[in-house]
């Protein structure tokens, strides 16, 4: 059985139903279905597409982009009336593909012919380096972020707590009954690829073993604040902060850890605050940590971390997708709020308790001092975690 995810008709709707008119970017974090959900938009067109990947293909190939584009002008001029789509995977990797690209299409466009573009992309590396310089204008970009609890449900049938552990990364799910060769692919075929191919393939790393270690540390302590400072404590040959907030923004532009800045309506305090380490998707806590579900489920206290992590992914995937969101936390002394959403100058605090009982003060001190749109609380006593996981963050405004 195929999943068709909500992403697929509205790409579909768009090289289908609409004339020629932009390139299409569908881009997002390694092994989460963006060359299968192409496919079945392919599978879907009425007029002919071909797909190929520059995986394999030296960085410095000047020609290999030309080449392929005069395969596709050959197949259309075979039934000219029709529309042709090409796809190109893994565009990033080609050395100036962006000004190859513009070239290739703005030819198309003054000849009158009509071939369609599709480049799917594993990083937000990739738009900054290319799309918004070479190609303004000239393209719509769709972010396709990790799998949401809803869609891991209805794909793979898993509960709640299953998506807690192992997180949605799709692919991997099918070794979910052998957790260690689970964490083992997470791990290897998974979260080193993402580092060493979409970073550090694409980016000037000074320090990549650093880097690593920071991704360990950071992935081991989601959920929790930590200053720069601190974290240089636990590493070796650490640089300097400066090196460290880079490496963490790399980081979270390839849809891996991600540091979230104190809520404060001064921009300024909020740039210098410690980060609050955040994973984009809970397989990468449970893929780099010692623990399985079954010993999680019987510590409370880690399990409240687990499942705090999950609802932070779920928020900051959202911020991804839509830029009208943003994401921080709020702590001043011994208050603290998990999470603050914000949306069109509205704000709302979310605290996240998994289990019975707890501290919510810190809820009730943010509200007095800045009069949030509202405030959550989610977990025992406020909206099932289980349920805040299904949720739209537009539909909390």
């Amino acid at each position: 059985m195929s999943y068709y995810r909500a992403d697929k008709s509205i790409l579909l709707g768009r090289l289908k139903d609409e004339p020629r008119r932009f390139i299409q970017v569908l881009y997002g974090p390694r092994q989460i279905g963006k060359t299968t959900l192409v496919r079945q938009v392919m599978a879907g067109l009425d007029y002919p597409s071909q797909l190929v990947a520059a995986d394999a293909v030296p960085a410095g190939d000047q020609a290999w982009i030309a080449q392929q584009w005069d395969v596709a002008r050959i197949r259309q001029s075979q039934d000219s009336d029709k529309p042709y789509l090409l796809v190109i995977d893994e565009v990033q990797k080609i050395d100036n593909w962006s000004e190859q690209v513009k070239a290739q299409w703005d030819k198309d466009t003054a000849d009158g012919r009509d071939i369609r573009l599709v480049l799917l992309g594993s990083s937000r590396l990739m738009l900054q380096q290319g799309l918004t310089e070479s190609l303004a204008g000239r393209f719509e970009a769709t972010y396709l972020g990790h799998w949401s609890l809803r869609e891991m449900r209805e794909a793979f049938g898993l509960s709640p707590e299953e998506f807690v552990w192992f997180g949605g990364y799709p692919g991997a799910i099918t070794l979910k009954s052998d957790e260690e060769r689970w964490k083992s692919y997470i791990r290897d075929s998974l979260l080193e690829t993402s580092i060493s191919k979409d970073i550090l393939m694409l980016t000037r790393v000074d320090k990549p073993a650093l880097m690593k270690r920071l991704f360990e540390l950071g992935a081991s302590y989601s959920g929790q604040i930590l200053s720069f400072t601190k974290i240089m404590g636990q590493l070796s040959d650490a640089g300097n902060t400066t090196t460290l907030a880079n490496y963490l923004n790399l980081l979270n532009d390839a849809g891996l850890l991600g540091g979230l800045e104190k809520y404060s309506p001064n921009m300024v305090r909020k740039r210098s605050s410690s980060p609050k380490f955040q994973v984009h998707n809970t397989a990468i806590m449970s893929g780099v940590s010692g623990e399985s579900l079954e010993t999680l489920s019987q510590q409370p206290s880690v399990w409240g971390r687990w499942v705090e992590s999950a609802v932070g992914a779920h928020l900051l995937n959202q911020t991804f997708r839509d830029k009208r969101l943003s994401l921080s936390y709020w702590k001043e002394v011994n208050d603290e709020v998990d999470f603050v959403l914000e949306y069109k100058g509205k704000a709302i605090g979310i605290e996240v308790k998994s289990g019975h009982g707890g501290n919510t003060s810190g809820l009730s001190v943010f509200k007095e001092k800045f009069q949030p749109h509202k405030v959550l609380l989610v977990g025992a006593n406020g909206i099932p975690w289980q349920e805040f996981l299904e949720i739209d963050a537009i539909d909390l405004f």
